[in-house]
């Protein structure tokens, strides 16, 4: 008896029949249209584009224009690639173009699928992407699917890892761009990171197609993208700043024990620059308040912290360091205390170069520095685009997730042909011994009758030990891992050839069919490559011939045979490799081989069947073969995937936290960027410091005797720059706290309109937006390392019953407060310290760079007098590296800085170069 739930289906369909169903009409409609599009000649396939360009312009949406669209890339594919598409690929491109993800089964064409929905929302005008899980992919389907984007009248880009920039955004404003999903991720962050509009690459997120979807979306999401750079700290300067820490006396700082600050007073800062001075560490003619000086004083300042503010043995412990294994590195090391629990924090570090002024305290080796610039996990990333899409031959089970996460449905895609593989169901061994014994017999027997064989492995240790048997065996064989990902599409191609085996681990080659009888086309450049002189059209000729006779002994050997030697923790990555047989119609066969040793097996229930098997007196060698352990192991299969989901989920919930923050930061430093004159936000903030320093010195509804004035004057000079009679202003009579916030911040005004004055108006504009950005991206920098510490501690309190994420929310949201006011003020600190060069300090700089040019000069003519040569060889070009100033050619003058700092070079490295 049939049960509800069957019977429905039997009436009604599935909603997958009935969305497939739903596309019939359209697909008849571009099938009506053929005739049409084949009578144009190229020029009229081109005019075709032209004409929905402005269609779309006009207001007319993209479904509407979809059937015409359509029939002109079918016939564009057809004329460029001798492809004509399935009725099914079209049904493929139509889903992808609703924002689904379509899954098509392996060698159903998905790479020409996704050219359907591409042309179409490249019509906008706003840029496609489509996502691909390795460079090689990327360069194969842009230089392969380009013929027929050519052929519309579009463009084709192709994203990829060292691309210089201006390359990588002419690629970025074709109308189809092909790149990995982490280098978009990357170039994401890195546009974020840019002082110009005009430097960002990207130009928008507005259509995207995953190809592998389930690998990029699911498999690759729970680790973030991360840029991460050294923090610039220059350990020789901290040895050299440190030996004269200890001279500083009690009136050269302030010491804030409560909030655990330490400052220099101006006696001290005096104190230090007679010392930076007299060692060479500050150069002559350089003030400590120069923007040059910034890094010093940053070294200068971490250093009174590690001397004033941790303590020997309280603090930290310093330790003879040890590699993994517990070898001594015959150095010490510096390990911070956990104040909480008194245990050691090995490998945790103090931030911004504090934990390296520690180990120049101690006498320790200083371990270089590395903070984390940006991040974002694909998850986040992938939800900026106004319309996603993902194609794949499996995504069914996880479609909870594809939903949940992304909005994203699953659309199973009816196969051209019908699927001939035969599945076998999965044969369980008691011992890994004899699961192994068994696989190297049965991988004899299919070989000797010609039957190419992939036999798929869960790591490389163990697709290398099953080699190590079939070389025993004397099974000639070919092996697939990381090792030996360069070769992976050759060795993917010869996959299917007469007599082949392949051990795979689960990389299996995916985007590279494997077709029976070997890949055409790589067996045509082989036999090229390995004689240039004979003519190619009789090679291919003869080569043609020859694969067709293997393809049809192939096919009468039973096709692509899948061994699979374990399950794997999810279904789809089984269904991945089991996929790889049977493709277009072809025959094929696949089968599991199991053990109760495996992990999965062992970890679910392997005593209890293993009690069972033995009480069916099974022999040794024997295999247990029915259909109900296949859903046993399913069910556990489900389960993993299920507590997996669950993982990624609740760590998406943590990363929406910071993706709040980072969007607004983001926005903000685009803001910034395209304003034209930032005085009105930078005076804001000034304002706003002013405000908070009044209040904070002169509360309200407090008597002036109660006023710390001796506190605001200091603050003022810090903060401000300026030297006002603040203390003679409060003891005016009837002068309160509104009528000191005006009278300061008329003299912050009137002292910052002297300075755009010196500068002039547009240098001004320049440093004001410069100095916002890199302290926009500074302090995002510290915040993102504050968020960082606060995520691995938040877990504890669900042991005082408060749930972490809701902490970490509200935690979170408060440093990001914070953080919004330390950075007003260290922007007006920033601007308030700034000055322009003095006429005698241009000259001196002047001076140098003349004595540089003529030194390079000298060189040169005593190269060239040395040479035998009549002309001097060109040098060897070294590529573009903003840290090393030897690549960065001659800059002029008034050109901005090649280290990246946003600076004119006569105001940066040109000045004392």
């Amino acid at each position: 008896m049939l049960g509800f739930g069957t019977l429905t289906r039997k009436v009604f369909g599935t909603p997958n029949d009935r969305k497939v169903k739903a596309t019939r009409p359209v697909i008849e409609k571009i099938n009506a249209m053929e005739a049409e599009f084949e009578k144009l000649d190229d020029a009229g396939l081109i005019a075709k584009t032209e004409e929905f360009r402005k269609r779309v312009a006009g207001g007319e949406t993209l479904d509407a224009i979809l059937p015409e669209a359509f029939a002109n890339c079918r016939e564009a594919a057809k004329r460029a690639l001798g492809l004509r598409a399935f009725d099914v690929q079209l049904m493929g491109g139509m889903f992808l173009h609703q924002g689904n993800i379509a899954e098509m089964k392996t060698g159903e064409g998905k790479t020409l699928v996704a050219t359907f929905p591409a042309y179409l929302n490249a019509l906008t005008g706003n840029g496609v992407h489509i996502v691909t899980v390795n460079d090689y992919l990327a360069r194969r389907d842009a230089e392969w699917m380009s013929k027929v984007y050519g052929a519309l009248g579009m463009d084709t880009g192709v994203v990829v890892p060292q691309q210089p920039d201006a390359e990588k955004r002419a690629a970025y404003a074709c109308d189809i761009t092909y790149a990995t999903n982490n280098e978009l991720g990357f170039d994401y962050l890195r546009d974020n990171m840019k002082a110009e509009l005009t430097d960002m690459a990207q130009r928008g997120h507005h259509f995207a197609i995953v190809d592998e979807v389930d690998s990029i979306l699911i498999d690759e999401a729970r680790t973030p993208l991360i840029i991460s750079g050294p923090s610039d700290d220059r350990s020789d300067l901290y040895v050299a700043i440190n030996r004269f820490i200890p001279e500083i006396r009690d009136e050269h700082f302030t010491l804030d024990e409560k909030q655990r600050n330490v400052t220099f007073t101006d006696e001290g800062n005096e104190f230090l620059e007679e010392q930076l001075l007299a060692r060479g560490v500050l150069p002559e003619g350089q003030s400590l308040y120069d923007p040059e000086s910034t890094t010093i004083v940053h070294h200068v300042n971490q250093a009174l912290r590690a001397h004033k503010l941790f303590q020997r043995d309280k603090d930290y412990i310093v330790r003879p360091a040890t590699n993994q294994a517990g070898q001594p590195l015959g150095h010490d090391e510096v390990v911070l205390i956990d104040e909480f629990t008194g245990r050691m924090m090995s490998g945790r570090r103090l931030s911004d170069g504090l934990h390296q002024a520690i180990e120049a305290k101690e006498d320790c080796k200083i371990q270089p520095e590395n903070v984390t610039l940006a991040q974002v996990t694909f998850q986040n990333y992938f939800r900026l685009y106004d319309k996603l899409s993902g194609m794949t031959g499996t995504a069914s089970t996880e479609a909870e997730e594809f939903q949940t996460i992304y909005g994203l449905g699953v659309v199973e895609v009816p196969t051209n042909r019908l699927i001939a593989r035969k599945d076998d169901d999965d044969a369980v061994y008691r011992t890994a011994q004899e699961k192994y014994d068994a696989i190297v017999a049965t991988i004899k027997e299919s070989n000797a009758k010609g039957q190419p064989i992939l036999v798929g492995t869960t790591s490389i240790e163990k697709s290398e030990s099953l080699s190590e048997l079939l070389k025993k065996a004397g099974v000639e064989h070919n092996v697939l891992n990381a090792r030996q990902h360069d070769k992976e599409a050759q060795i993917v191609a010869d996959a299917g050839k007469l007599g082949a085996v392949t051990i795979a681990t689960n990389m299996a080659g995916r985007g590279t069919d494997i077709k029976l009888g070997g890949n055409l086309d790589f067996q045509i450049m082989e036999a090229i490559e390995a004689d240039p002189e004979a003519d190619p059209e009789e090679i291919r000729k003869r080569i043609e011939a020859e694969h067709v006779t293997d393809e049809q002994k192939v096919k009468e050997a039973g096709g692509l045979f899948v061994l699979a030697t374990e399950r794997h923790e999810s279904r789809r990555i089984d269904n991945q490799l089991r996929g790889r047989s049977g493709r277009q119609g072809d025959p094929g066969r696949s089968a599991f081989f199991l053990s109760l040793e495996d992990d999965l097996m062992r970890i679910f229930g392997s005593e209890r069947l293993d009690k069972v098997l033995s009480s069916l007196g099974m022999k040794e060698g024997e295999a247990i073969v029915h259909p109900w352990v296949n859903k046993s192991l399913e069910r556990a299969q489900a389960k993993v995937e299920g507590r997996n989901f669950d993982i990624r989920k609740q760590l998406l919930k943590f990363d929406d936290v910071m993706n709040e923050q980072r969007k607004v930061i983001f926005a903000q430093r685009r803001e910034i960027m395209e304003a034209k004159d930032l005085s009105e936000i930078v005076t804001d903030m000034r304002h706003e410091v002013i405000g908070d320093l009044v209040d904070q010195y002169m509360p309200p509804k407090t008597y002036a005797d109660q006023w710390d004035t001796e506190g605001l004057y200091a603050a003022c000079i810090e903060q401000l720059g300026v030297d006002v009679p603040v203390i003679a202003w409060a003891a005016e009579e009837g002068v309160d706290d509104e009528e000191i916030t005006e009278r300061l911040e008329k003299a912050s005004d009137e002292m910052m309109a002297e300075k755009a004055a010196a500068f002039g108006p547009e240098t001004m504009r320049q440093i004001e937006k410069q100095v916002l950005l890199q302290t926009i991206d500074g302090k995002w920098r510290e915040h993102l390392l504050t968020l960082e510490h606060l995520r691995s501690v938040v877990g504890f309190r669900g042991y005082a019953q408060r749930d972490p994420l809701n902490e970490y929310k509200t935690e979170g949201f408060q440093l990001f407060e914070s953080m919004l006011d330390s950075l007003r003020i260290d922007v007006t600190q920033k601007l308030s310290q700034i000055r322009p060069m003095t006429e005698e300090e241009q000259q001196r700089m002047v001076a140098e760079l003349t004595a540089q040019q003529r030194a390079q000069q000298d060189a040169l003519d005593m190269a060239r007098e040395e040479s035998e040569a009549e002309t001097l060889a060109p040098p060897e070009e070294r590529e573009f590296d903003e840290n090393d100033s030897a690549t960065w050619g001659n800059p002029g003058r008034n050109e901005l800085c090649p280290c990246g700092s946003g600076k004119k070079f006569k105001h940066c490295h040109g000045r004392f170069a």
